[in-house]
């Protein structure tokens, strides 16, 4: 059985903006990066049970780059996502809004290349861009 780590975080905005930008290639090239030195130069979003999701996460030098790959397991639209990677790892999303902020939770198997802590680290400084990317709408 694998380890499971949550991240989260608060956003002031409503539920059907965050659901959009989380879920949007459009939007997700501008936020999915964990530092600076990262980016996404390209999203593709079958947002469907059974369809796949497919981001291109690489290094702003060059030096190193992947695919982030999954398939979409099911989905509640404005409140639940789960999907499972490329290497067989699950991932669940929660979306809920009160108060005028939405909660967006994610918990996923860790791989075992990295250590628990790390992976948080970098899940929650994506999270982190994507809050700030969101709140920065107009």
């Amino acid at each position: 059985m694998s380890s499971k780590v949550t991240v989260s975080c608060e956003i002031n905005a409503d539920l059907q903006k965050v659901w959009d930008c989380f879920n949007g290639p459009e939007h997700i090239v501008n936020w999915n990066a964990a530092s600076d030195d990262w980016h996404t130069p390209s999203a593709e979003v079958n947002l469907v049970e059974g369809g796949s999701f497919k981001s291109r996460m690489e290094a702003k030098d060059g030096s190193f780059g992947f695919d982030f790959i999954g398939l979409y397991q099911k989905i509640t639209p404005n409140s639940f996502i789960k999907y499972s990677l490329e290497d067989g790892r699950e991932v669940t999303i929660t979306f809920s809004f009160a108060n005028g902020i939405t909660e967006l939770v994610e918990t996923f198997d860790i791989e075992n290349e990295n250590s628990g802590e790390m992976q948080r680290q970098g899940w929650q400084a994506i999270l982190n861009n994507f809050k700030k990317y969101v709140e920065n709408l107009a």
